[in-house]
């Protein structure tokens, strides 16, 4: 599907109009999105717009890193939006000139169709939005950008409830749900950082068509992205934290269980001997025939037993 809006140079609008009736020579500028579109609507990527090879080709073949290529009168970004189930980014291109901005997604975005939603209702005020293409452009930035936000939010609460129930659940559990947000994180790390860089050139870049006051919304963006970058890289500090607790919890659980077993084995260990002694099977044992040998004997084991127990807790084996 393709929607166009176009506006001509006194600010009226006009929407939907089919690109083969649409010249842009006739209005002020014009946005074309292309919506999960036939192989037929891709083509008027070549034969209406007359698009470089390379950059249809791009639009073409998913998945891209965010980039910016400049062509003749032509800028051509590739962006990524985020499906906020799975985490993963999902292609957004736009071919950005002095009169149209082009916009081409295989999947229906609901950033696109908000930043649609918001140009039609401020086009009319001749405020920012209504100045080019490039308002337009930064219209889908921005959504792109904001819809960053709850993705991470989600996993940071979900942080903060994983530190409250720390002691609640086993350490096996909890070092699940900690290596689940740090995969999450990446993921999201993976989206970000690319959008970053690919927003500080177009900040930095001479090319692209904008004026001061463009410039000025376009770094706003940009700070949202360097402020996700922060947090996500403090989430991932924080995640890689509580997985270093939990790792010296087992191990200090497992030293205290090693403990535990070492002092009964040592303990039994002489207790062990003198019964094996008196379990063998010699004839001539003096004290065999002895009377009260067996009492003796289960005394010397209890005291002996008794003793070393009480020693190591004198040498604080059981703090």
């Amino acid at each position: 599907m393709i929607r166009t809006l176009a506006i001509t140079r006194e600010h009226q609008v006009s929407v939907n109009v089919p690109l083969t009736q649409l010249d842009l020579n006739d209005y002020a500028w014009v946005w074309a999105d292309f919506n999960q579109p036939t192989e037929e609507e891709s083509r008027l990527l070549d034969t209406y717009f007359h698009f470089h090879p390379l950059a249809i080709e791009d639009c073409l073949h998913v998945l891209q890193r965010p980039k910016l290529d400049y062509y003749e009168n032509l800028q051509f970004l590739v962006l990524h939006a985020l499906n906020p189930k799975t985490l993963e980014a999902e292609e957004v291109d736009l071919f950005l000139g002095a009169n149209f901005l082009v916009s081409f997604h295989h999947g229906v975005l609901e950033e696109v169709d908000e930043a649609w939603e918001r140009l039609l209702q401020h086009v009319h005020e001749r405020t920012i939005w209504a100045r080019g293409p490039v308002a337009a452009a930064y219209t889908v930035m921005d959504k792109l950008v904001d819809h960053y936000f709850p993705s991470l939010f989600a996993i940071e609460d979900e942080l903060a409830e994983l530190e409250n129930r720390g002691g609640q659940e086993s350490v096996e559990d909890l070092m699940n749900q900690v290596f689940d947000l740090r995969s999450r994180l990446l993921k999201l790390r993976r989206t970000v950082v690319p959008m970053r860089d690919l927003l500080y050139r177009v900040v930095n870049s001479q090319h692209v068509q904008r004026t001061g006051e463009h410039t000025a919304y376009f770094t706003d963006i940009y700070d949202h992205l360097l402020k996700l970058t922060d947090m996500i890289e403090a989430d991932r500090e924080m995640t890689a934290d509580l997985r270093d607790s939990y790792i010296s919890l087992n191990s200090n659980r497992m030293n205290q269980i090693m403990k535990t077993l070492t002092v009964i084995t040592t303990v039994f260990m002489p207790l062990t001997l003198i019964a094996g002694i008196y379990g063998m099977n010699f004839a001539y044992m003096p004290e065999l025939q002895w009377k009260l040998g067996y009492g003796a004997v289960l005394l010397l084991m209890f005291v002996l037993g008794g003793s070393m127990v009480a020693w190591f807790v004198k040498r604080g084996w059981f703090k």
